[in-house]
């Protein structure tokens, strides 16, 4: 395995299961000090003590990304324990998400909306100011497919992660000059304990959801992490300001 994450402080929120564990196993393996940022701390104690028994790395601290407090609190950690931060990988995310806008109460309008956009601006807003200050670094924020093309039965969750490829350009054009890139995800379906959940209790919708999908299958949480810890590198000085699809050819179509 490549260092290519070597002597980097990087930042996972929602890095307890699915991708953002992933992405956090992937970043100690490449070198980095990663920290980690979610609300279940059984499992962040676990995936810390994963990675420590394979040779890396990391930190947990128990973060509610709706809270912009609690944000700026596991920026500070970063900053205070570490020296400074490299990067972020802005992960967490989802919720139930299912809704045509006729039928949506205000009140879970705000909820997804508070989850999927506004903690990406919590954590933008506090996450660019440490690492330009540490020279400067990448973020990378897991957006959706839903979030460049629409989806009329989830249409908080796209409007969500529409707003999240809005911010990333803005974020990016603002930081270009401090040496900060930033860069969206559109993900497509993704093997995540969620997925493997639905597959199993409703097995029809499962087939029905993958007979869309151009190559026949969901990306392994793997595929993911390696493109976002590509993209946290210094591989990549060039992108930025980006959307970019890991779809499995899904949004090609559109």
């Amino acid at each position: 395995m490549s260092k290519r994450l070597e002597s980097k402080v990087i930042l996972v929120t929602g890095g307890t299961s699915g991708t953002g564990a992933a992405f956090a196993r992937r970043a100690a393996s490449e070198g980095a000090t990663v920290l980690i940022g979610a609300r279940d701390k059984e499992r962040g104690k676990a995936t810390v003590a994963e990675i420590a028994q394979k040779g890396g790395k990391a930190l947990f601290v128990p973060t509610d990304v709706t809270v912009e407090e609690e944000v700026a609190h596991l920026v500070d950690v970063a900053v205070k324990e570490f020296g400074g931060l490299h990067g972020a990988f802005n992960n967490a995310g989802g919720g139930n998400s299912h809704g045509a806008v006729r039928d949506i109460e205000a009140s879970f309008w705000d909820s997804v909306l508070a989850l999927n956009l506004t903690s990406i601006f919590y954590s933008l807003k506090h996450e660019i100011p440490a690492i330009a200050a540490s020279g400067g670094g990448s973020i990378v924020n897991n957006a959706s497919v839903v979030g460049v093309v629409g989806d009329p039965t989830a249409a908080a969750y796209s409007t969500a992660k529409h707003g999240v490829v809005g911010l990333t350009r803005s974020a990016a054009l603002d930081a270009a000059t401090e040496g900060v890139r930033v860069n969206a995800l559109a993900t497509g379906l993704v093997n995540t304990p969620l997925w493997q959940g639905f597959t199993e209790n409703s097995p029809e919708a499962a087939s029905a959801i993958l007979n869309q999908q151009p190559t026949g299958r969901a990306a392994d949480e793997s595929e993911i992490a390696a493109f976002a810890t590509f993209l946290l590198s210094d591989e990549s000085p060039f992108i930025t300001g980006a959307a970019l699809a890991i779809d499995g050819a899904l949004t090609a179509g559109y």
